[in-house]
């Protein structure tokens, strides 16, 4: 009996797309890993006390479907209300849930290159006309990122892997414009002077994202949050999975959340250590996009440039994330790690020749 080749069993655009790959996450040896954009700092002690009282016989009940305290805390830090409030498994869950709650075969998904690369990854599963507007050379959006009858348009602000901001009122003029919904993921946010929170009041088709990912020290919780007006959140919630976030992932969120003052004390270091990143490469030689967010990205004399310093890193133990992307392949993204972090990678780039 004969049988379909294993890839044909797979839509057609399942099958010819090559999928999101994450960054390098090495399971033999210590490194310096300054490659995921991760928070070189732990979480606040809160958390761990939280988990540990969290871990009981009551891991047996399923969790709240609606996150009701997550979705509670996270409407009093920010200044809003919890029927605003989305709760996701990271937020790239949310981003996953955006897309098959506004956008179905053909539609248009709008995003600037170069970006967030899970935008072309979603975009592809849904089968969507992507439309990829290219940033111009200073990392500043063209008029042409307004496209007629686009049903999702994503900015990713700050940029990854570029680091670079768009000003607030600049995506507020854009959401004016637009005729579908627009999704400002902000995700490194807290390392920048200013956010669009405030729009979410004003534009009735945008969207929010945060994650607790990078500032608040939880990668490994995985937990993001959208904020939007009601009427678009109460139709993702139709989307959503009946019990996409754990309990211990709810806690850990209230905990970090309701601990401002170990979030800003982190950030603070993060963001000077960031300028004498900045400072360093570029007293070294190398041109760096300035950024508003925990990592940098420079550029190198060329790509053969850019891929020997990133392996002869690796092989110094130190890991940071070479971009195999076109246009960017003399490019090299640095996470800000801890002061001691920053001096040993650049000790060890003075000797790479």
């Amino acid at each position: 009996m004969e049988t379909k080749a294993q890839s044909n069993y797979f839509r057609k655009n399942i099958d010819k797309m090559s999928g999101y790959v994450p960054g390098e996450q090495p399971q033999d040896g210590q490194y310096i890993k300054l490659n995921t954009n991760e928070n070189p700092y732990p979480p606040s002690a809160k958390v761990i006390a939280a988990l540990k009282d969290e871990v009981n016989e009551k891991l047996r009940l399923y969790p709240d479907p609606s996150a009701t305290s997550a979705r509670k805390k996270v409407a009093e830090v920010f200044g809003t209300r919890p029927e605003r409030v989305m709760i996701g498994n990271g937020s790239d869950e949310l981003l996953t849930i955006i897309i098959r709650s506004f956008v179905g075969e053909g539609d248009k998904v709008v995003y600037p290159y170069p970006s967030y690369l899970l935008y072309k990854t979603l975009s592809e599963i849904q089968d969507a006309e992507e439309c990829i507007i290219d940033f111009l050379e200073d990392y500043s959006l063209p008029e042409k990122i307004i496209v007629k009858d686009a049903a999702v348009t994503f900015i990713c602000n700050p940029n990854s892997p570029s680091g670079t901001m768009i000003p607030v009122e600049e995506v507020s003029g854009i959401a004016g414009k637009i005729e579908g919904i627009i999704v400002v993921d902000e995700a490194y946010v807290d390392f920048a002077d200013d956010n669009c929170m405030r729009l979410v009041d004003k534009h009735p088709n945008l969207i929010v994202l945060r994650t607790l990912s990078k500032s608040y020290s939880l990668a490994g919780i995985r937990l993001g949050f959208a904020v939007a007006q009601e009427c678009l959140i109460n139709g993702m919630i139709k989307v959503k999975d009946s019990y996409n976030v754990d309990r211990l992932s709810m806690a850990s969120a209230v905990a970090a959340l309701g601990d401002q003052e170990t979030f800003r004390e982190n950030v603070t270091r993060i963001k000077n250590t960031r300028e004498r990143l900045i400072d360093s490469l570029k007293k070294a030689g190398f041109f760096v996009y300035p950024s508003q967010a925990n990592f940098v990205m420079i550029r190198c004399r060329d790509a053969d440039k850019a891929r020997n310093i990133y392996q002869e890193l690796k092989k110094r133990k130190i890991l940071i994330r070479y971009i195999e992307q076109p246009g960017l392949d003399d490019c090299l993204r640095i996470t800000v790690g801890t002061d001691e972090e920053i001096d040993a990678l650049i000790d060890e780039l003075t000797k790479i020749k």
